[in-house]
């Protein structure tokens, strides 16, 4: 019987950013799924199950605060890791704040999948 991969919903509003994180996920045998803003990550979030959220912060429509926030009002269990260039501690703090476990920095994007096996095999 074959394992089921774990699904991660990757949002972030550049391209190349977005194609780079899912390349790497995926070489880390995992199933990624991405959005390029809030409204469709929300739109997915409520339509598919997934077992992970990665969220930058900064979008054209909104802020990753404020998509975690609005996840957080239909599914209360998905952990969230922010993978964002907003490197200060009040950000950091700012973040776990409105539900996150997680806050990797870009661009360290070696640390992204560590953070993902912390969180994820955590419970």
């Amino acid at each position: 019987m074959q394992k089921t991969k774990l699904r991660i919903l990757f949002v972030d509003d550049h391209d190349d950013t977005r194609e780079l994180v899912s390349v790497l996920l995926r070489l880390s045998d995992y199933e990624v799924v991405t959005a390029n803003d809030v409204a469709d990550a929300l739109k997915l979030a409520r339509g598919e199950a997934f077992d992970l959220y990665v969220l930058d912060n900064k979008f054209p429509d909104g802020t990753g605060r404020e998509l975690c926030e609005r996840l957080r009002e239909f599914d209360h269990e998905t952990p969230v890791i922010f993978f964002t260039g907003d490197t200060s501690e009040a950000d950091k703090q700012q973040g776990l704040d409105c539900g996150a476990q997680g806050y990797v920095t870009k661009p360290d994007v070696a640390a992204l999948p560590r953070a993902i096996a912390r969180v994820l095999h955590a419970g």
